[in-house]
Protein backbone atom coordinates (compact mmCIF):
# COMPACT_ATOMS: atom_id res chain seq x y z
CA UNK A 1 0.00 0.00 0.00
CA UNK A 2 1.69 3.40 -0.79
CA UNK A 3 1.76 5.37 2.14
CA UNK A 4 -0.28 8.48 3.03
CA UNK A 5 1.46 11.58 1.76
CA UNK A 6 -0.87 13.63 3.44
CA UNK A 7 -3.32 12.24 6.10
CA UNK A 8 -5.83 13.79 8.18
CA UNK A 9 -4.61 12.12 11.42
CA UNK A 10 -5.82 13.50 14.62
CA UNK A 11 -9.48 13.95 14.37
CA UNK A 12 -10.94 17.09 17.56
CA UNK A 13 -14.10 16.80 18.72
CA UNK A 14 -17.69 16.19 16.74
CA UNK A 15 -20.34 18.90 15.97
CA UNK A 16 -23.38 18.92 14.87
CA UNK A 17 -24.26 21.51 12.31
CA UNK A 18 -27.04 23.27 11.66
CA UNK A 19 -27.69 21.61 8.22
CA UNK A 20 -27.70 18.05 9.99
CA UNK A 21 -23.69 16.99 9.11
CA UNK A 22 -22.05 15.69 12.29
CA UNK A 23 -18.79 16.97 11.21
CA UNK A 24 -15.14 15.81 12.61
CA UNK A 25 -12.52 18.70 12.61
CA UNK A 26 -9.53 17.60 11.49
CA UNK A 27 -5.77 18.49 11.03
CA UNK A 28 -4.06 17.38 8.20
CA UNK A 29 -0.70 15.77 9.60
CA UNK A 30 2.64 15.46 6.86
CA UNK A 31 4.31 12.65 6.89
CA UNK A 32 8.47 13.60 7.76
CA UNK A 33 7.04 16.68 10.11
CA UNK A 34 7.85 16.92 13.61
CA UNK A 35 5.44 14.34 14.35
CA UNK A 36 7.79 11.61 13.92
CA UNK A 37 5.44 9.94 11.34
CA UNK A 38 8.29 9.08 8.45
CA UNK A 39 8.52 5.34 7.46
CA UNK A 40 10.87 3.19 4.93
CA UNK A 41 8.15 2.52 2.54
CA UNK A 42 8.13 -1.20 2.86
CA UNK A 43 7.83 -0.96 6.61
CA UNK A 44 4.51 0.82 7.82
CA UNK A 45 2.52 -2.62 8.99
CA UNK A 46 -1.47 -2.40 8.98
CA UNK A 47 -2.19 -5.15 11.94
CA UNK A 48 -5.53 -6.26 13.00
CA UNK A 49 -4.75 -7.88 16.32
CA UNK A 50 -8.27 -9.13 17.06
CA UNK A 51 -10.34 -11.75 15.13
CA UNK A 52 -12.02 -14.74 15.30
CA UNK A 53 -12.18 -17.82 13.10
CA UNK A 54 -15.23 -19.75 11.75
CA UNK A 55 -14.98 -21.32 15.10
CA UNK A 56 -16.38 -18.95 17.01
CA UNK A 57 -19.76 -18.48 18.53
CA UNK A 58 -22.22 -16.05 15.61
CA UNK A 59 -18.91 -15.95 13.44
CA UNK A 60 -19.42 -16.58 9.14
CA UNK A 61 -18.44 -19.79 8.23
CA UNK A 62 -15.90 -17.76 5.49
CA UNK A 63 -13.51 -17.51 8.16
CA UNK A 64 -10.61 -19.92 7.22
CA UNK A 65 -7.27 -19.38 6.96
CA UNK A 66 -6.93 -18.84 2.87
CA UNK A 67 -9.96 -16.39 3.14
CA UNK A 68 -8.76 -14.40 5.94
CA UNK A 69 -5.19 -14.40 3.88
CA UNK A 70 -7.44 -13.11 0.89
CA UNK A 71 -9.28 -10.66 2.22
CA UNK A 72 -6.20 -8.77 4.02
CA UNK A 73 -4.79 -8.61 1.04
CA UNK A 74 -7.67 -6.61 -1.38
CA UNK A 75 -8.27 -4.71 2.36
CA UNK A 76 -3.95 -3.84 2.59
CA UNK A 77 -3.90 -5.26 6.07
CA UNK A 78 0.01 -6.69 6.57
CA UNK A 79 -1.04 -8.74 10.13
CA UNK A 80 -3.15 -9.84 11.10
CA UNK A 81 -4.30 -12.18 14.13
CA UNK A 82 -4.88 -15.69 13.76
CA UNK A 83 -7.90 -15.47 16.51
CA UNK A 84 -9.41 -18.67 18.48
CA UNK A 85 -5.92 -20.51 18.80
CA UNK A 86 -7.20 -22.67 21.54
CA UNK A 87 -9.91 -24.13 19.78
CA UNK A 88 -8.16 -27.84 18.37
CA UNK A 89 -9.58 -28.03 15.22
CA UNK A 90 -8.32 -23.98 14.65
CA UNK A 91 -5.60 -24.93 16.00
CA UNK A 92 -4.73 -27.71 13.69
CA UNK A 93 -5.49 -25.65 10.77
CA UNK A 94 -3.09 -23.04 12.00
CA UNK A 95 -0.43 -26.08 12.24
CA UNK A 96 -1.47 -27.45 8.70
CA UNK A 97 -1.58 -24.40 6.49
CA UNK A 98 1.12 -21.70 7.82
CA UNK A 99 4.53 -21.53 8.59
CA UNK A 100 7.06 -18.87 9.74
CA UNK A 101 8.08 -16.15 7.70
CA UNK A 102 11.67 -16.80 8.82
CA UNK A 103 13.54 -18.65 11.67
CA UNK A 104 12.09 -17.35 14.85
CA UNK A 105 10.18 -14.61 13.45
CA UNK A 106 7.21 -15.60 15.55
CA UNK A 107 5.04 -14.01 12.85
CA UNK A 108 3.38 -16.68 10.48
CA UNK A 109 2.51 -17.07 6.59
CA UNK A 110 0.47 -19.16 4.50
CA UNK A 111 2.13 -22.10 2.86
CA UNK A 112 0.31 -21.72 0.10
CA UNK A 113 0.99 -18.09 -1.18
CA UNK A 114 4.74 -18.44 -1.54
CA UNK A 115 4.80 -14.64 0.20
CA UNK A 116 3.99 -13.47 3.18
CA UNK A 117 2.77 -10.25 2.25
CA UNK A 118 0.10 -11.27 5.05
CA UNK A 119 1.52 -12.33 8.32
CA UNK A 120 -0.30 -14.21 11.04
CA UNK A 121 0.13 -13.38 14.52
CA UNK A 122 -1.02 -16.03 17.16
CA UNK A 123 -4.22 -14.72 19.18
CA UNK A 124 -7.42 -15.47 20.81
CA UNK A 125 -9.64 -13.95 23.30
CA UNK A 126 -10.92 -15.68 26.11
CA UNK A 127 -13.95 -15.08 28.00
CA UNK A 128 -13.37 -14.87 31.68
CA UNK A 129 -16.06 -15.51 34.37
CA UNK A 130 -15.32 -15.29 38.10
CA UNK A 131 -16.71 -13.94 41.18
CA UNK A 132 -14.23 -11.07 42.51
CA UNK A 133 -14.82 -8.55 45.53
CA UNK A 134 -18.47 -9.72 45.79
CA UNK A 135 -19.55 -9.66 42.53
CA UNK A 136 -19.48 -11.51 39.38
CA UNK A 137 -17.23 -10.55 36.95
CA UNK A 138 -17.04 -11.13 32.81
CA UNK A 139 -13.85 -9.74 30.86
CA UNK A 140 -13.00 -10.80 27.87
CA UNK A 141 -8.68 -10.76 26.99
CA UNK A 142 -6.61 -10.85 24.11
CA UNK A 143 -3.71 -13.08 24.45
CA UNK A 144 -0.84 -12.83 21.65
CA UNK A 145 1.80 -15.84 21.80
CA UNK A 146 5.53 -15.15 20.35
CA UNK A 147 5.31 -19.01 19.32
CA UNK A 148 3.66 -22.24 18.58
CA UNK A 149 5.50 -24.10 21.64
CA UNK A 150 4.31 -21.31 23.80
CA UNK A 151 0.55 -22.22 22.61
CA UNK A 152 1.16 -25.47 22.56
CA UNK A 153 1.95 -25.14 26.16
CA UNK A 154 -1.11 -22.69 27.40
CA UNK A 155 -3.56 -24.81 25.75
CA UNK A 156 -2.36 -28.01 26.96
CA UNK A 157 -2.84 -26.70 30.96
CA UNK A 158 -6.36 -24.80 29.56
CA UNK A 159 -7.59 -28.27 28.34
CA UNK A 160 -6.93 -29.86 31.66
CA UNK A 161 -9.18 -27.20 33.51
CA UNK A 162 -11.96 -25.56 31.40
CA UNK A 163 -13.31 -26.86 28.04
CA UNK A 164 -11.62 -25.56 25.28
CA UNK A 165 -13.63 -27.54 22.49
CA UNK A 166 -17.12 -25.77 22.73
CA UNK A 167 -16.21 -22.66 21.31
CA UNK A 168 -13.58 -20.52 19.84
CA UNK A 169 -13.65 -18.01 22.04
CA UNK A 170 -13.78 -20.08 25.42
CA UNK A 171 -15.79 -19.47 28.77
CA UNK A 172 -12.97 -19.98 31.58
CA UNK A 173 -13.76 -19.52 35.00
CA UNK A 174 -10.46 -18.34 35.63
CA UNK A 175 -8.96 -15.01 37.73
CA UNK A 176 -7.44 -12.43 35.23
CA UNK A 177 -4.25 -12.45 37.67
CA UNK A 178 -4.27 -16.37 37.17
CA UNK A 179 -4.48 -16.29 33.60
CA UNK A 180 -1.61 -13.61 33.52
CA UNK A 181 0.50 -16.12 35.58
CA UNK A 182 -0.30 -19.13 33.73
CA UNK A 183 0.82 -17.27 30.60
CA UNK A 184 4.07 -15.85 32.04
CA UNK A 185 5.09 -18.64 33.38
CA UNK A 186 5.25 -20.14 29.89
CA UNK A 187 7.31 -17.78 27.85
CA UNK A 188 7.93 -13.96 29.19
CA UNK A 189 6.43 -12.62 25.85
CA UNK A 190 3.19 -13.34 25.96
CA UNK A 191 1.07 -10.24 25.30
CA UNK A 192 -1.79 -9.85 27.13
CA UNK A 193 -4.61 -7.26 27.53
CA UNK A 194 -8.25 -6.43 27.85
CA UNK A 195 -10.42 -6.50 24.72
CA UNK A 196 -12.88 -3.76 24.08
CA UNK A 197 -12.50 -2.33 28.05
CA UNK A 198 -16.00 -0.01 27.46
CA UNK A 199 -18.23 -2.77 26.19
CA UNK A 200 -21.47 -3.11 28.66
CA UNK A 201 -21.41 -6.98 29.27
CA UNK A 202 -18.32 -8.29 28.58
CA UNK A 203 -14.99 -5.82 29.68
CA UNK A 204 -12.81 -4.33 32.15
CA UNK A 205 -14.28 -1.18 32.32
CA UNK A 206 -18.15 -2.45 31.35
CA UNK A 207 -21.12 -0.91 33.50
CA UNK A 208 -22.89 -4.52 33.75
CA UNK A 209 -20.10 -6.63 35.24
CA UNK A 210 -16.40 -4.67 34.98
CA UNK A 211 -13.85 -2.76 37.74
CA UNK A 212 -13.65 0.72 38.38
CA UNK A 213 -9.45 0.75 37.32
CA UNK A 214 -7.21 -1.58 36.01
CA UNK A 215 -5.75 -2.27 39.46
CA UNK A 216 -8.81 -3.77 40.72
CA UNK A 217 -9.12 -6.11 38.22
CA UNK A 218 -5.17 -7.41 37.30
CA UNK A 219 -3.57 -6.83 41.02
CA UNK A 220 -0.26 -7.04 41.36
CA UNK A 221 -0.23 -8.21 37.61
CA UNK A 222 -1.32 -5.32 36.66
CA UNK A 223 2.55 -4.01 36.19
CA UNK A 224 2.09 -7.03 32.87
CA UNK A 225 -0.53 -5.47 31.36
CA UNK A 226 0.91 -2.97 28.84
CA UNK A 227 -2.00 -2.46 26.47
CA UNK A 228 -5.80 -2.00 26.10
CA UNK A 229 -8.14 -2.06 22.97
CA UNK A 230 -10.70 0.51 22.68
CA UNK A 231 -13.61 -1.31 21.21
CA UNK A 232 -15.46 -0.05 17.89
CA UNK A 233 -18.48 2.36 20.63
CA UNK A 234 -15.16 4.35 21.74
CA UNK A 235 -12.37 6.07 19.99
CA UNK A 236 -8.91 7.49 21.33
CA UNK A 237 -10.32 10.98 22.45
CA UNK A 238 -12.80 9.07 24.66
CA UNK A 239 -10.21 6.91 26.47
CA UNK A 240 -7.66 9.65 26.62
CA UNK A 241 -10.41 11.14 29.24
CA UNK A 242 -9.41 8.84 31.70
CA UNK A 243 -5.54 9.72 32.96
CA UNK A 244 -4.51 6.03 34.37
CA UNK A 245 -4.95 4.69 30.81
CA UNK A 246 -1.98 7.31 29.26
CA UNK A 247 0.74 4.44 30.43
CA UNK A 248 -0.85 1.77 28.18
CA UNK A 249 -0.63 1.65 24.43
CA UNK A 250 -3.99 2.31 22.76
CA UNK A 251 -5.00 -0.69 20.26
CA UNK A 252 -7.70 -0.67 17.87
CA UNK A 253 -8.92 -3.84 16.43
CA UNK A 254 -11.99 -5.50 14.36
CA UNK A 255 -13.01 -8.01 16.00
CA UNK A 256 -14.10 -8.80 13.22
CA UNK A 257 -16.62 -11.94 13.34
CA UNK A 258 -16.75 -12.40 9.37
CA UNK A 259 -14.63 -11.33 6.28
CA UNK A 260 -16.42 -7.84 5.39
CA UNK A 261 -15.16 -6.49 9.07
CA UNK A 262 -11.65 -7.71 8.84
CA UNK A 263 -9.40 -3.72 9.64
CA UNK A 264 -12.82 -2.16 9.92
CA UNK A 265 -10.32 -0.49 13.17
CA UNK A 266 -6.47 -1.37 13.05
CA UNK A 267 -3.07 0.10 13.91
CA UNK A 268 -0.41 1.07 11.66
CA UNK A 269 3.11 0.35 12.95
CA UNK A 270 6.44 1.60 11.61
CA UNK A 271 8.54 -1.63 12.32
CA UNK A 272 12.75 -1.98 11.57
CA UNK A 273 11.60 -5.85 10.74
CA UNK A 274 8.20 -7.71 10.73
CA UNK A 275 8.84 -10.10 13.88
CA UNK A 276 6.62 -10.91 16.58
CA UNK A 277 9.49 -9.50 19.62
CA UNK A 278 9.52 -6.32 17.40
CA UNK A 279 6.12 -5.76 17.76
CA UNK A 280 5.91 -6.75 21.17
CA UNK A 281 8.50 -4.24 22.08
CA UNK A 282 6.83 -1.42 20.41
CA UNK A 283 3.34 -2.13 22.28
CA UNK A 284 4.91 -3.00 25.52
CA UNK A 285 7.73 0.48 25.36
CA UNK A 286 4.86 2.45 23.73
CA UNK A 287 7.27 3.53 21.64
CA UNK A 288 5.81 6.18 19.62
CA UNK A 289 8.05 6.32 17.09
CA UNK A 290 6.71 2.88 15.90
CA UNK A 291 3.22 3.21 16.67
CA UNK A 292 2.03 5.55 14.26
CA UNK A 293 -1.76 5.94 14.23
CA UNK A 294 -4.80 3.71 14.60
CA UNK A 295 -7.78 3.42 12.06
CA UNK A 296 -11.30 3.86 14.09
CA UNK A 297 -14.87 2.64 13.24
CA UNK A 298 -17.06 6.00 14.08
CA UNK A 299 -17.80 4.84 17.72
CA UNK A 300 -21.24 6.23 17.44
CA UNK A 301 -21.39 3.26 15.09
CA UNK A 302 -21.34 0.60 17.45
CA UNK A 303 -23.72 -1.11 19.88
CA UNK A 304 -23.17 0.07 22.92
CA UNK A 305 -22.08 4.41 22.39
CA UNK A 306 -25.49 5.35 24.15
CA UNK A 307 -27.67 4.56 26.39
CA UNK A 308 -31.10 2.71 26.29
CA UNK A 309 -33.52 -0.80 25.80
CA UNK A 310 -33.58 -1.83 22.36
CA UNK A 311 -36.99 -3.66 22.99
CA UNK A 312 -38.31 -0.32 23.99
CA UNK A 313 -36.96 1.34 21.50
CA UNK A 314 -35.31 3.59 23.69
CA UNK A 315 -31.94 5.22 23.06
CA UNK A 316 -30.93 7.82 25.50
CA UNK A 317 -27.37 10.03 25.48
CA UNK A 318 -25.58 10.03 28.97
CA UNK A 319 -27.25 13.60 29.79
CA UNK A 320 -30.93 11.72 28.76
CA UNK A 321 -30.43 9.23 30.78
CA UNK A 322 -29.43 11.17 34.14
CA UNK A 323 -32.79 12.83 33.66
CA UNK A 324 -34.32 9.46 33.72
CA UNK A 325 -31.86 8.33 36.97
CA UNK A 326 -30.98 5.36 34.62
CA UNK A 327 -34.44 3.94 34.16
CA UNK A 328 -36.22 3.09 31.10
CA UNK A 329 -39.47 5.55 30.80
CA UNK A 330 -41.28 2.37 28.95
CA UNK A 331 -40.50 -0.70 31.03
CA UNK A 332 -39.16 0.89 34.33
CA UNK A 333 -36.56 -1.30 34.74
CA UNK A 334 -32.64 -0.27 34.41
CA UNK A 335 -31.02 1.03 31.33
CA UNK A 336 -27.92 -0.66 29.47
CA UNK A 337 -25.88 2.08 30.24
CA UNK A 338 -23.38 2.08 27.40
CA UNK A 339 -19.89 3.49 26.26
CA UNK A 340 -20.08 6.72 26.67
CA UNK A 341 -22.16 7.20 29.63
CA UNK A 342 -19.30 4.71 31.64
CA UNK A 343 -16.77 7.23 30.04
CA UNK A 344 -18.26 9.91 31.75
CA UNK A 345 -18.49 7.87 34.84
CA UNK A 346 -14.80 7.03 35.00
CA UNK A 347 -13.05 10.16 33.59
CA UNK A 348 -10.80 12.83 35.06
CA UNK A 349 -10.51 14.83 32.09
CA UNK A 350 -12.82 16.72 30.19
CA UNK A 351 -14.34 15.98 26.86
CA UNK A 352 -12.25 17.24 24.06
CA UNK A 353 -9.09 16.78 26.30
CA UNK A 354 -6.31 15.96 24.03
CA UNK A 355 -3.24 14.06 24.60
CA UNK A 356 -0.53 15.71 21.69
CA UNK A 357 2.39 13.77 22.01
CA UNK A 358 0.30 10.23 21.67
CA UNK A 359 -0.56 9.02 17.51
CA UNK A 360 -3.31 10.47 16.29
CA UNK A 361 -6.11 8.22 14.64
CA UNK A 362 -8.39 8.41 11.41
CA UNK A 363 -11.97 7.46 11.55
CA UNK A 364 -13.11 5.40 8.03
CA UNK A 365 -16.27 3.94 6.64
CA UNK A 366 -15.64 0.49 4.81
CA UNK A 367 -15.72 1.00 0.93
CA UNK A 368 -18.22 -1.50 0.36
CA UNK A 369 -20.57 0.51 2.54
CA UNK A 370 -19.80 3.89 1.18
CA UNK A 371 -20.40 2.55 -2.69
CA UNK A 372 -23.81 0.72 -1.47
CA UNK A 373 -24.94 3.97 -0.02
CA UNK A 374 -23.83 6.24 -3.15
CA UNK A 375 -25.86 3.82 -5.46
CA UNK A 376 -29.02 3.63 -3.01
CA UNK A 377 -28.50 0.11 -2.14
CA UNK A 378 -29.01 -0.95 1.05
CA UNK A 379 -26.78 -3.87 1.16
CA UNK A 380 -23.37 -4.14 1.08
CA UNK A 381 -23.30 -7.36 -0.21
CA UNK A 382 -25.35 -6.93 -3.26
CA UNK A 383 -23.96 -7.79 -7.08
CA UNK A 384 -23.82 -4.21 -8.15
CA UNK A 385 -21.88 -3.20 -5.18
CA UNK A 386 -19.57 -5.75 -5.13
CA UNK A 387 -18.52 -5.59 -8.91
CA UNK A 388 -18.09 -1.79 -8.33
CA UNK A 389 -15.56 -2.86 -5.12
CA UNK A 390 -13.90 -5.35 -7.14
CA UNK A 391 -13.30 -2.53 -10.21
CA UNK A 392 -11.75 -0.06 -7.33
CA UNK A 393 -9.66 -2.65 -5.89
CA UNK A 394 -8.38 -4.00 -9.12
CA UNK A 395 -7.59 -0.60 -10.47
CA UNK A 396 -5.92 1.02 -7.02
CA UNK A 397 -4.53 -2.12 -4.88
CA UNK A 398 -5.99 -2.30 -1.80
CA UNK A 399 -8.89 -1.14 0.07
CA UNK A 400 -7.07 1.23 2.33
CA UNK A 401 -4.97 3.22 -0.39
CA UNK A 402 -8.64 4.04 -1.71
CA UNK A 403 -10.13 5.20 1.68
CA UNK A 404 -6.92 7.02 2.84
CA UNK A 405 -4.30 7.79 0.52
CA UNK A 406 -5.93 8.17 -3.29
CA UNK A 407 -6.49 12.07 -4.07
CA UNK A 408 -10.59 12.48 -4.75
CA UNK A 409 -10.06 13.28 -8.01
CA UNK A 410 -7.99 10.34 -8.73
CA UNK A 411 -11.04 8.38 -7.60
CA UNK A 412 -14.16 10.52 -9.87
CA UNK A 413 -11.13 9.61 -12.96
CA UNK A 414 -12.13 5.87 -11.90
CA UNK A 415 -15.63 5.67 -10.53
CA UNK A 416 -18.93 7.36 -10.20
CA UNK A 417 -19.08 10.45 -9.30
CA UNK A 418 -21.00 10.15 -6.22
CA UNK A 419 -18.81 7.35 -4.75
CA UNK A 420 -15.99 9.83 -5.24
CA UNK A 421 -17.76 11.98 -3.29
CA UNK A 422 -19.09 9.67 -0.53
CA UNK A 423 -15.37 8.76 0.24
CA UNK A 424 -14.65 12.33 0.35
CA UNK A 425 -16.94 13.33 2.82
CA UNK A 426 -16.01 9.73 4.94
CA UNK A 427 -12.88 12.01 4.67
CA UNK A 428 -13.81 15.11 6.33
CA UNK A 429 -16.23 13.36 8.93
CA UNK A 430 -19.03 15.24 7.32
CA UNK A 431 -22.20 12.48 8.09
CA UNK A 432 -25.42 11.71 9.61
CA UNK A 433 -25.09 9.53 12.88
CA UNK A 434 -27.60 8.07 14.98
CA UNK A 435 -25.49 6.35 17.74
CA UNK A 436 -26.02 2.70 18.76
CA UNK A 437 -27.34 1.57 21.85
CA UNK A 438 -27.91 -1.36 23.81
CA UNK A 439 -26.52 -3.99 21.46
CA UNK A 440 -27.92 -2.35 18.11
CA UNK A 441 -25.52 -0.65 15.39
CA UNK A 442 -25.78 2.50 15.07
CA UNK A 443 -26.45 4.21 11.19
CA UNK A 444 -24.14 6.51 9.74
CA UNK A 445 -25.31 8.32 6.65
CA UNK A 446 -23.43 9.78 4.45
CA UNK A 447 -25.82 11.46 2.31
CA UNK A 448 -29.22 13.06 3.69
CA UNK A 449 -32.63 12.18 2.54
CA UNK A 450 -33.42 14.39 -0.37
CA UNK A 451 -29.63 13.07 -1.85
CA UNK A 452 -30.77 9.49 -1.02
CA UNK A 453 -34.09 9.91 -2.47
CA UNK A 454 -32.16 11.69 -5.80
CA UNK A 455 -30.06 8.73 -6.17
CA UNK A 456 -32.64 5.87 -6.02
CA UNK A 457 -34.88 7.47 -8.56
CA UNK A 458 -31.56 7.56 -10.73
CA UNK A 459 -31.77 3.93 -10.71
CA UNK A 460 -34.97 3.64 -12.60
Amino acid sequence: MPFPRKLACRQASGNLHPNGWHSVGQTEVDYGSKSGMTRAIDMQQIADLHIHSKYSRACSRDLTLPNIDRTCRIKGVDIIATGDFTFPAWWRDIKKLLEETTFGSGLYKLKETGDDNVKFILSTELALIYKKNDRVRRIHIVVHAPNIEAVEELNKFLDSKYNIKSDGRPILGMPAEDLINTCLAIHPQFLIYPAHIWTPWFSVFGSKSGFNSMEECFGDFTKNIYAYETGLSSDPEMNWRLSALDKLTLLSNSDAHSLPNIAREANIFDLKEATYKELYGAIKNKDIKKIKYTIEFYPEEGMYHYDGHRDCRVRFSPEESKLHKNICPVCKKPLTIGVMNRVDELADRPMGFELKSLPGFIKLVELDKIIAESLGIKSRHSSKVQKEYNALIERFGSEMDILIDRAVEDLEQATLPKIAEGIRRVREGKLIIEPGFDGQYGIIKIFDREEAASQQSSLF
